[in-house]
């Protein structure tokens, strides 16, 4: 293995899957994803709200956006409005009648974001068993589930 290279863990000393090792992979990954957003003068937020409005089949409103990104992230919505706002002041977002829809220049970001985080994703997803990559989605579907109930149930 070279310096760069993390030894693997074995099974039999792998942790358990919890919040904790949850929340760690998910920052890892977030840590490495925000230093690609870093030198496009994006935030994670932005990021996110800019995805989901290139990847929509159609032009969403405001609040349908709003909606699919609070769904995503949790976060105020009113947050994500300001958001939605900083992503039109860049040019990144036009406002078309009451629809949102992405620029030119705002699917070429997510392009030159998406291209430069590949390579990584690959390296880090890379010479992981399919039946592992099965069996963790299958855990990480259940957990967001449970949690997006739980969560539900407290603001209710």
């Amino acid at each position: 293995m070279t310096a760069s290279t993390p030894t693997p863990t074995s099974v039999s000393t792998a942790p358990a899957a919890d919040a904790r090792a949850l929340g760690l992979a998910h920052y890892a990954a977030r840590g490495l994803l925000e230093h690609v957003l870093a030198r496009h003068g994006a935030t994670f937020q932005q990021q996110i709200a800019l995805r989901a409005a290139v990847t929509a089949e159609a032009p969403q409103t405001a609040d349908a956006l709003t909606a699919q990104v609070q769904g995503s992230l949790k976060a105020d919505p009113a947050d994500i409005r300001a958001t939605l706002d900083e992503l039109r002041d860049r040019g990144l977002l036009v406002t078309d009648g009451a629809q949102l829809r992405p620029t030119d220049a705002g699917r070429e970001l997510l392009a030159a974001i998406t291209a430069e985080t590949a390579p990584v994703s690959a390296r880090v997803w890379g010479g992981i068993p399919a039946e592992d990559l099965a069996a963790a989605g299958r855990v990480l579907a259940l957990v967001t589930e449970r949690a997006n109930a739980e969560l539900a149930a407290l603001t209710n």
